[in-house]
């Protein structure tokens, strides 16, 4: 019994854990935001491929992609450019509902991306 209050108090005297939070390396973060990249390029192809939505659109769609595929420029400027094509189109009263709630999906991903 007196071995079982001595274990019974050291729990109690115990000082909590201490909670380590790992830092992301950089290397991953780059790959995070090409995943991402690749993601929307999917997406966006899906788009252009979509013979229900207007040529118009699919022509968007078709510049966003040649502007997320530009490596000369860092991720998050080519996610910008491709957020500033695809935000002007999505405007378009033409656009049926499933195309412009994918391409808001397409947006909201891009938007994500950070240098």
């Amino acid at each position: 019994m007196s071995e079982e209050k001595k274990a019974s108090e050291e729990k109690k005297e115990a000082k909590p854990a201490t909670v380590v939070v790992p830092i992301k390396p950089k290397m991953a973060m780059v790959y995070d935001n090409e995943a991402k990249i690749r993601q929307a390029l999917i997406l966006l192809m899906r788009i252009i491929n979509d013979s229900s939505i207007p040529r118009n659109i699919r022509r968007a769609a078709t510049a966003a992609v040649k502007a997320l595929s530009d490596k000369s420029l860092s991720p998050a400027v080519r996610a910008a450019n491709a957020v500033g094509i695809l935000d002007e189109v999505s405007q378009d009263p033409n656009m049926p509902v499933h195309a412009r709630t994918m391409l808001w999906n397409i947006i909201s991903l891009l938007e994500t991306i950070k240098d």
